[in-house]
């Protein structure tokens, strides 16, 4: 009992004793990504109803960096070559052995990428530690990306093998059923926390990206300032008009420039959303042997635009760091204090 793992809900984030930041305006919620681009501390996740080739410049545009699906393919114009550096495209473990170990040149297409996710479920599997290591060995520009993970050793050990991002969280996605049907999971806040402290105490540049369950603004401020570098974000950002998932008007599937100008007219429209080990994701990656779906399908009601859910995101984080005395993120992700809340605490202000 002395060791009970806590959650997002169970937190509130302390403001400082003092702050000399005279209003929200003065605080910067971006940061380099890759060194070079500002970014807001947020990641699309790489499911095909939330993003894809044909919507993620919206998420570019609004300093989201987006995380493609498999199988998504873009075409990039010369002048435009700067794009790839922003987003990170998926592949899966298999794509990633077989074609490292080939002898054909022709097919290590997948590292023109600079941003390369190894979209795997268990990133427990001790096989990923080589292989990351082989990766950076033969290509030591690639930032890779890999997880998900649920134990903050695992983080600290694709960290030291040279991983540059770790997805951690198993089980706590809108679509995932992960959790509720194999018991595995650790709890999101108790996760976020000690991984930190993994990679201050082992001097880890790897970045810790808190992925799944993220309801509302202040889950995603909260796991910041536990010390996530960034949050990747699915159900959220499938309520958006512009997200990738089918659009449906009164359960009629509706065309994505029919239903955008329905619903700013008042028409509920729906985006189908789902967990991308479902059956169906399966047959549209070709597979015929499905093996038990551990996600849902569902339909959720489109709320906002892109750009006004992270125009109030970015007000929100930024009135967050004004509270703590931070004006970076720097000074506020795994910094800002924490206090521990009851149920009834949470019920008070929880609207």
């Amino acid at each position: 009992m002395n060791d009970l793992k806590f959650d997002l809900d169970d937190i509130v984030i302390v403001p400082a004793e003092g702050s000399d930041i005279p209003s929200r305006s003065c605080c910067n919620a971006t940061s380099d990504f890759n060194g070079k681009y500002n970014m807001l501390p947020l990641m699309a996740s790489p499911m095909d109803t939330v993003i894809s080739e044909n919507n993620y410049k919206w998420f570019l545009t609004n300093g989201i960096i987006p995380c493609l699906p498999r199988g998504s393919k873009i075409k990039h114009h010369s002048n435009k070559s700067y794009i790839k550096q922003l987003y990170f495209q998926s592949f899966g473990l298999c794509d990633i052995e077989t074609q490292l170990h080939s002898d054909d040149t022709d097919v290590h297409h997948f590292y023109k990428y600079p941003n390369v996710l190894i979209d795997i479920a268990n990133g427990h599997m001790n096989k990923l530690i080589p292989l990351i290591k082989e990766i950076k060995e033969k290509f030591p520009n690639i930032m890779i990306m890999v997880g998900n993970v649920a134990n903050p050793e695992t983080f600290a050990n694709l960290g030291m093998a040279g991983a540059d991002y770790v997805r951690c969280s198993i089980g706590t996605g809108a679509g995932c059923t992960t959790a509720a049907n194999v018991s595995i999971n650790y709890p999101m806040g108790s996760l976020i926390e000690e991984c930190h402290q993994q990679k201050v105490q082992l001097d880890l540049k790897t970045k810790i990206v808190a992925d799944g369950g993220m309801r509302n603004y202040s889950d995603i401020i909260k796991a910041l300032a536990l010390g996530a570098d960034y949050v990747m974000i699915g159900s959220i950002f499938n309520k958006s008009i512009e997200s990738a998932g089918f659009n449906y008007l009164y359960g009629i599937k509706t065309p994505l420039k029919t239903a955008e100008a329905l619903w700013r007219w008042g028409f509920p429209i729906k985006k189908k959303y789902r967990g991308m080990s479902t059956k169906a994701v399966q047959r549209s990656w070709g597979k015929t042997n499905l093996v038990t779906a551990e996600g849902i399908t569902k339909y959720q009601k489109v709320e906002y635009t892109l750009e006004q859910w992270t125009e109030n995101f970015r007000d929100y984080l930024k009135s967050a760091m004004s509270y703590c005395n931070a004006k970076k993120l720097d000074d506020f992700i795994g910094v800002a204090q924490y206090v521990f809340i009851t149920e009834a605490a949470r019920r008070r202000f929880d609207k």
